[in-house]
This record gives structure tokens, sequence and C-alpha cells, in this order.
């Protein structure tokens, strides 16, 4: 069968197996053991196990459940409550203080947690009360909290990065470094927006907030600037050569426990089992897919379907830049309706031959992926955020809180137009401190 059409099928029975309900890793392994067994015969299953198991005997792999346990210790304290509240009080004479507050601790969240949700979580059970008795927008106070969530996967340390470089073999500290500028950008574009849309609103007395004195400034600082200590220190280390980014991660997780222990008195073992429970189940769930995906590389790699659709595309007598809007559209559909390590996993061996060979820079391909599937988050059917947002909110509708986001996915296209036409604000910073690849 020509490749090209066996790579048709197999996508049509993937999207199939997926929307069925099976779980992702379990979808990729029905599908991979198929078309293995059609086409190659029963002896192909045999490599199965060994492909399985040695996509996870990577040293790299270990910083994702690391840096997960340093998010879940974060997000099961007050840390969230108290980085809003730091920058509430800093912040309150700035023009839209209240505003730019919530987007700021969205920002520096996921800096701490690396999670979208958690990020939304956090930041919203507090911010979005918060702005609306002061008189925001509802659409404004919910869509900024879910916009401001998704930097959770671009902010590093990432745990999305990570696995974008393992499926890639690309440097982690540099995909680190790539997401610091354009989530920078995508801040910047979210508080603009914001700021602009609560004053097209008509009441320009929402834009002052309350005033307090220097002694309360300073009094909540000793609850966030350690945790803040930790994710510069963790930077510090691992691009200061001192430690890898497994190594870092560990150390941060454990300083991350040890601060939520004292500073939040965190010592009911209840909560900390909880803590260490469901970081182990994201873990494994992502580590699972991260398997199951090597065994469906390794299936479309022996079908041949990855080397057609490489020579295929490059066969088309096609602008690049067209190339990468055919390429920014699938991202989009994809994030729709998967989650973004799963996306990555199954698209990575196929888009990377594609974006090299057309002459873009596959660190800055991973900050354009990452922005794609930011907007997946906040976007039907799935939309994790907007769910997040309204089980916070329930009072506000679903449509409300999407409506709210909108205007910010219009900001992460503007984001990603803005990288096509300065490709340096990804790999300027890497190329920077960690000098340039070429």
């Amino acid at each position: 069968m020509d490749p090209l059409l066996l790579g048709a099928l197999v996508a049509f029975f993937t999207i199939f197996v997926l929307f069925s309900g099976v779980s992702v890793a379990l979808g990729l392994l029905i599908v991979s053991a198929g078309f293995l067994i059609i086409f190659d015969g029963m002896r192909s299953l045999e490599l199965m196990p060994e492909i399985l198991f040695g996509k996870l005997d990577n040293f790299a792999l270990l910083s994702i459940p690391m840096f997960i346990i340093m998010g879940a210790s974060i997000a099961s304290t007050r840390a969230g409550a108290d980085l809003y509240e730091a920058l509430e009080r800093w912040l309150t004479r700035v023009p839209g203080g209240l505003v730019v507050s919530n987007l700021g601790a969205c920002a520096l969240f996921a800096a701490m947690s690396g999670s979208s949700p958690a990020t939304c979580a956090a930041i919203g059970k507090m911010g979005i009360p918060e702005m609306r008795k002061r008189g925001y927008p509802d659409g404004v106070a919910a869509g900024s909290i879910a916009a401001g969530g998704t930097l959770g996967i671009l902010i590093p340390p990432s745990v999305t990065m990570i696995v974008y470089g393992i499926a890639t073999e690309t440097s982690i500290g540099r995909l680190f470094l790539a997401g610091v500028i354009p989530g920078l950008l995508l801040v910047g574009l979210f508080m603009a927006w914001s700021l602009y849309s609560t004053w097209r609103s008509g009441d320009a007395s929402v834009l002052s907030a309350g005033s307090y004195t220097w002694k309360e400034r300073f009094e909540i600082l000793p609850r966030v600037l350690p945790f803040l200590a930790i994710i510069v220190g963790v930077l510090y280390a691992m691009y200061g050569g001192i430690a890898t980014p497994s190594e870092t991660a560990a150390v941060g997780a454990l300083m991350c426990l040890v601060i939520a222990m004292v500073i939040y008195k965190l010592w009911n073992p209840g909560d900390l089992w909880v803590v260490l429970r469901d970081s182990t189940k994201e873990s494994v769930m992502i580590l699972f897919i991260i398997a199951a995906a090597g065994v469906f590389s390794y299936m479309l790699s022996s079908l041949f379907i990855t080397q057609a659709i490489a020579e295929w595309i490059g066969t088309l007598d096609v602008n690049r830049w067209v190339l990468m809007g055919a390429v920014n559209i699938f991202l989009l559909i994809a994030g729709f309706f998967l989650p973004p390590v799963a996306v990555i996993l199954m698209a990575a061996p196929i888009l990377l031959p594609i974006i090299t060979t057309a002459g873009f820079d596959p660190i800055w391909f991973a900050v354009v992926l990452t922005i794609n599937m930011e907007i997946g988050l906040i976007s039907p059917p799935v939309g994790l955020n907007l769910y997040v947002i309204n089980g916070i909110a329930p009072d506000i509708s679903l449509k409300t809180i999407l409506k709210g986001s909108l205007p910010f996915v219009g900001c992460m296209v503007v984001a990603i137009i803005l990288l096509c036409l300065f490709p340096g604000l990804a790999t300027w910073l890497p190329d920077a401190v960690m000098g340039p690849t070429r």
C-alpha cells in the first residue's frame, strides 16, 4: 500500500480510537499494535515491550515527576493566594493594578507550578471574586485568569518543554530559555488587552484599587519570596553548569516540600500523601504516554509513513511560510481535542523533519507549538481551563467565560505572528546564555 494512503488510514483510526474514550496511551498502543500486526505480522509485536520500556530508559525523564512534585507541593498550599495578595498590595497604585496583579500572579505561579489547571485554580479562587467585587466585567475577570493559566506550559520550568525536548532530542535547557521572552510577551499582551477591555467597559473607577501601608506590603513577602528563590535557584543551577535539569528538579522538589511544611505547616501525613499520590498519578500518565508514543513512532517509521510524508512535503512547490501556516492550523485543531503532551509526542516525529527541512529552528518551533497548545487550553470542545474557571465561579456561564477568553486567543495569535516576524524572540536568549548552536 502507498505509504501516504497508509498514513491517512493511521490518522483516521487514531482519531477514531482516541474519540472512543480510550486513554491516550492505550489508544496509541492499540493503533500501533493493530497496524504492525496487519502489515508486519505477529513477529513485530516481539519488539513492542523493548521499545516501550526502552523509551523510558532516559535519565532526563526523571525531571518530569520531580517538577510535578515541585508544582503539586506549591499548589497544595496558600502560595497562590499569598502571591496574589503580595502583587495586589505592591501594584495597587498602578491603573488597573488588580487585573495586572492577577496576570502577574498567574505568570509567577505558572513558573513555580508548571501546571495550567493548577494556576487557574490557585489564582482564580482569589482573583475572580475580588475583580468582580471591584466592578471588573465578568468576561475580563474569568478570561484573564483562564488565559493567564495557560502560561504554565510556556514559562520555565515547563513539563511540556521537557516532553518536547525528549521527543525531539533537543536541549531542555535551551527550550526553557526559549520560553522566557515569549512568555513575558504574552503576559504583556494579556495585560494590555485586559486594561483596554476594562477601560472600554466605561467604568474607569475599577481601574483604581485600595491603598496599603508599607508594613502591609512587606509583611506578605516572607511567605512568597522563598518559593521564588527556589525557581531562581533552579534556573541558576541549570544554566550555571552546576547540575543537570534532572538534578536541579530533584533538589527543587525537595526544597518546595520542605518550605511547604515549614511556612504553610503542611505536617499532616494525609496532606503529604495527597501531594505525592497526585504527583505519582500525573507522572505515570505522562510517562505512559511517552512510552506509548515511542511505539507509535516506531510503527510510523517501520511502515515508512514518516519518511513518505517528509519526502512528499519536500516535493511541494510552496513557500515555507505557507507550509508553516498549514502546520499551525494542524496544531490548533489537534490542540482543541488532545492534551499538549499527547499532541507533542504524536506530532513531533512527523513535523520535526518537515520544519527542519524547510529551514525552521526546532527551538523556535517548540515555542510556536506550545503557544498553539495554550490556545487549545482555552478553546472548546476540551478547553480544560474554561471548565476549571467554571468550577471556581459557577455563576459565570461557560459562554461568558469563553467570550472573555477569545480576545486572549487573539493575543496568542499575535504572539505567533510576532515570533514568525522576529524569530529572535525565542532564539536570542538561548544563544546568548548557552552560545549559538551553529
